[in-house]
C-alpha cells in the first residue's frame, strides 16, 4: 500500500487549521446580518464574544499541543490545558448568567432611582410646606434659650401698641374738636389718627419706662434720685389719668346710666376710677411682662445692648438640625447609590472579562506553562493590576535581571 505524501500533508494541514473548517460560517451565524433587528442584537449581546473566545482557545490549542512533545511534565501540562478548556466553558455560561443578572440589577437599580426620586420630591414638597413650621420652631427654640426675655419685649410692645389703639380712638374726638378751635377749621378724624396713634405710643412706652427707673431706683435704695422720680411718675400718672383714663372712663357713663336713673359720676368719681383703672392697667401688666421687657427696650434705645446684667443663663435644649429633612433624606440614600452603583459596575464587567481572561490562559499556558488569571472572577478586586500579574508570572531570579521599566510598568 502507497501511502501519499500530499494526502499526509493535506491531513496535517488540516489538523493544525482545524478552525478553519468552522469559524467562518460560526460567525456569520453570532452575527446575524440576515435575521430580524432583535434576533441579531440578542446574537450579538450573548454569542459573538463565546464564538470569538472558542475560535481563538481552537487557534491556541494547535500550537499548544505542539509543544507538549518538548515539555516537561506532560501529564500536568495536558492537565492544565483540560482546565484551561474547562474555565473557558464555566466563563461562557457565567457570561450568560451575568448578563441576566446585569439586568435584573439594572432593573431594580432603575426603580431603586425612581423610589428615591418620588420620596426626595415628596419629602421637598413636604420641606416646603412645613418651612414656615420649622422656622417657627427654630425661632421659638432660640426664644426660649436665649438670656434676653424677647416673649416680655413682644408682649410690652405689644400692649403699648394695644392701649395707643384704645386711647387714640377714645380721645380722637376732642383732640380734633381742640386743633379745629385753635385752626378755625374743621379737621378731618382720619387725618389725625395716625400720627395721634404714634404720638400715644410712645407716651404709654414713657410711662412703663418711668415705672422701670423708678424700680430700678428702689432696688439700688438710691433715696437721693427717688423722690425726683415719685414726682414724675406722679406727673404722669396725672396726664395720663387726665387727658386718657377720663375720656375712657367718660365713655363708660351711658353705660351706667343704663342701670340707674339721674345718675351722675361727678368730677371726683370720674378722676378716682380713672387713677384706679390706671393703677390696675400698670400693676398687672407691670408684673405679669413689662417687668422684663421694658429694661431690655430701655436697654437697646440707650445703646447698651441686649446684655441684662444679674440674668443667669437659661439650661439650653438641644436646637433642631438647620438641614432640611430633603438633605437627610439624600445624604441617607447616597450610600445606597454608591453600593448599588458598584454591584451594577461589578455585573457589568465581570462576565465579558472573565471570558477574555480564560481565552488570555489559553496563550499563558501556551508560553509559560501556567494560568496568567485565576478563575472565576467575583468582585472586581478579584482583577489584579498588571504589576502583580507580572511578579505573579515571573520567578523572583528572573525577575531581578529585568530593566527597572519593566517592573514598574503597569
Amino acid at each position: 500500500m502507497v501511502i501519499d505524501p500530499t494526502s499526509i500533508l493535506q491531513f496535517l494541514l488540516s489538523a493544525l487549521l482545524f478552525p478553519t473548517l468552522f469559524q467562518a460560517g460560526f460567525l456569520e451565524f453570532v452575527w446575524g446580518a440576515g435575521d430580524p433587528l432583535w434576533i441579531m442584537l440578542a446574537k450579538r449581546a450573548l454569542l459573538l464574544l463565546p464564538a470569538l473566545a472558542i475560535i481563538t482557545a481552537c487557534w491556541a490549542t494547535v500550537p499548544t499541543l505542539v509543544t507538549v512533545i518538548f515539555r516537561n511534565k506532560r501529564g500536568q501540562f495536558i492537565t492544565g490545558f483540560f482546565l484551561t478548556w474547562w474555565d473557558l466553558g464555566k466563563a461562557i455560561v457565567a457570561f450568560w448568567g451575568g448578563v441576566l443578572r446585569f439586568c435584573l440589577n439594572l432593573l431594580w437599580a432603575i426603580t431603586g432611582v425612581l423610589r428615591i426620586t418620588l420620596v426626595s420630591v415628596w419629602t421637598l414638597i413636604q420641606d416646603i410646606l412645613f418651612l414656615p413650621v420649622r422656622m417657627l420652631r427654630r425661632a421659638s427654640q432660640s426664644v426660649v434659650n436665649s438670656t434676653v426675655p424677647w416673649i416680655a419685649v413682644f408682649l410690652t410692645l405689644f400692649w403699648c401698641v394695644i392701649e395707643a389703639l384704645i386711647f387714640s380712638y377714645v380721645v380722637a374726638p376732642l383732640v380734633v374738636d381742640t386743633l379745629s378751635n385753635i385752626t378755625g377749621d374743621q379737621l378731618s378724624m382720619s387725618i389725625l389718627r395716625i400720627p395721634l396713634f404714634i404720638f400715644l405710643f410712645f407716651i404709654v412706652l414713657g410711662s412703663y419706662a418711668v415705672l422701670s427707673t423708678f424700680v430700678a431706683a428702689v432696688k439700688r435704695k438710691e433715696f437721693s434720685g427717688l423722690i425726683g422720680i415719685a414726682v414724675i411718675e406722679l406727673v404722669v400718672m396725672f396726664v395720663e389719668v387726665v387727658f386718657l383714663y377720663r375720656e375712657f372712663v367718660d365713655s363708660l357713663v351711658p353705660w351706667f346710666a343704663q342701670y340707674s336713673e339721674g345718675f351722675e359720676l361727678g368730677v371726683f368719681w370720674t378722676i378716682s376710677i380713672a387713677c384706679i383703672a390706671w393703677l390696675g392697667i400698670r400693676s398687672v401688666s407691670w408684673f405679669l411682662f413689662a417687668a422684663h421687657g421694658t429694661p431690655t427696650i430701655l436697654s437697646v434705645i440707650q445703646g447698651r445692648g441686649l446684655g441684662i446684667e444679674g440674668r443667669s443663663e437659661p439650661a439650653r435644649v438641644a436646637a433642631p438640625p438647620a438641614s432640611s429633612r430633603f438633605v437627610d433624606k439624600l445624604k441617607e440614600e447616597a450610600e445606597w447609590v454608591k453600593t448599588k452603583g458598584d454591584e451594577l459596575l461589578a455585573s457589568f464587567m465581570l462576565p465579558p472579562l472573565q471570558v477574555v481572561a480564560a481565552t488570555l490562559n489559553f496563550f499563558s499556558l501556551m508560553v509559560n506553562g501556567n494560568h496568567l488569571f485565576q478563575l472565576p472572577f467575583k468582585s472586581v478586586d478579584d482583577i489584579l493590576p498588571s504589576r502583580a500579574l507580572l511578579e505573579d508570572l515571573i520567578p523572583k531570579n528572573a525577575r531581578r535581571t529585568l530593566r527597572p521599566e519593566v517592573t514598574k510598568g503597569t
